[in-house]
């Protein structure tokens, strides 16, 4: 006997696509972060800070010689304005000392290290050009664990990153788990997640002041919309979605939550997606649970119940739209099934009169012709 010959070997020429395009992903991806996160911390200015002035006078003195930086709010007294900063309506009272010739600013830290820092030169600047004092006090101030006030910011951030994470993970489990069981595993993970990082950053660490139940609410909201908006994107989508959730939810979406940037030293359409995104939502909440008694915290909440259950309604419905239809009776006896794509596969229900169910992704190839043993039987 001769040994056959080996064919020649050719080397396979992948399509340029397929380098390319992660490639370009991930410098957008790279670009955009360092183009969000840095360039919202290169240059803030203060854009209309609701500010409380106790004195018609001395109202219209501040807003002439600040302009749009201070949105001037006039106040009866100073109790009222007070209490609108601990409601957290304005970010500071600016009012007259005891003898009318000094200022008085409070302001509360609470609101975040750049936008007080930011409203305190403001009004520095004014009293140094009219020729008088100024003397400062905190009325909300920060939590001892959390001297620069990004707590908020780092919990919701590291919920949104296990949201995201999970769902990466669904994905590649979308030809495995009915879609049932794919909804239950993000549920139950986004309660788990929110009652541990409640826990971690409330009672263990003491960093967020927060009532615990209702932290957890919110955090689990958080991630629930991350990992629902992420499988939602990558079923619509497709291999570009996860990507694209990086995009929405871990850049612009943190960036623009206001933590390390005030909302009031953004852009205008950074501010606008501030308000309409997870992140910025979940900071929001956690500031208003945490400092200042809960009095907007409706609106974030809304906001993750809307992301939460809008993209759970939308993956069902395409899911359901694209699950494929029951096969007959004489098809589903056989074994060559086709796979079906990851995104849109779902578990066959049982053919009717088998009794069995039978997956895409575990069919049995169809049997070859026993030319072996006919071989061994014809030798014999």
């Amino acid at each position: 006997m001769h040994p056959q010959p080996h064919p020649p070997h050719h080397r396979r020429r992948h399509p340029v696509r397929v380098w390319l395009q992660p490639f370009l992903i991930g410098l957008v991806i790279v670009s955009a972060f360092v183009s969000c996160y840095v360039g919202l911390m290169r240059d803030p200015q203060p854009h209309r800070i609701p500010l409380a002035v106790t004195g018609p006078q001395l109202a219209n003195k501040v807003q002439q010689a600040l302009g749009d930086s201070i949105d001037v709010r006039r106040a009866d007294s100073t109790a009222e304005a007070r209490d609108a900063l601990r409601h957290r309506d304005i970010v500071a009272v600016l009012g007259t000392g005891p003898h009318g010739k000094d200022l008085k600013l409070d302001v509360a830290s609470a609101n975040g290290l750049s936008t007080t820092t930011a409203v305190t030169k403001l009004v520095t600047a004014y009293a140094h050009g009219a020729d008088q004092h100024l003397s400062v006090s905190d009325i909300v101030p920060l939590d001892r664990y959390d001297a620069r006030g990004l707590a908020g910011f780092y919990v919701s951030f590291g919920v949104t990153l296990s949201g995201f994470a999970l769902a990466q993970n669904v994905v590649g489990l979308s030809g495995l788990l009915h879609l049932r069981h794919r909804f239950t595993l993000m549920a139950v993970f986004a309660a788990a997640s929110g009652l541990v990082a409640a826990a971690i950053a409330g009672p263990v660490l003491g960093a967020v002041p927060a009532p615990y139940l209702p932290l957890a609410f919110v955090l689990a909201l958080l991630a629930a919309a991350a990992a629902f908006t992420t499988k939602m994107l990558a079923t619509y989508v497709g291999p570009l979605g996860i990507p694209l959730a990086t995009l929405l939810l871990l850049t612009v979406g943190n960036s623009t939550s206001g933590a390390t940037v005030g909302t009031d030293l953004m852009p205008s359409g950074a501010r606008t997606v501030s308000a309409l995104l997870p992140p910025g939502a979940a900071v929001r909440a956690i500031a208003d649970l945490s400092y200042f008694q809960s009095s907007h915290v409706l609106a974030p909440l809304a906001t993750l119940i809307l992301w939460a259950a809008g993209s759970a309604v939308l993956l069902a419905f395409r899911t359901t739209k694209q699950r494929p239809a029951a096969p007959t009776p004489h098809r589903a006896t056989t074994d060559a099934t086709p796979i079906a794509h990851w995104a849109d596969t779902d578990e066959r229900h049982s053919a009717p009169g088998n009794g069995t169910t039978r997956h895409p992704a575990f069919t049995v190839p169809p049997k070859e012709p026993d030319t072996v043993l006919k071989a061994s039987s014809d030798c014999v």
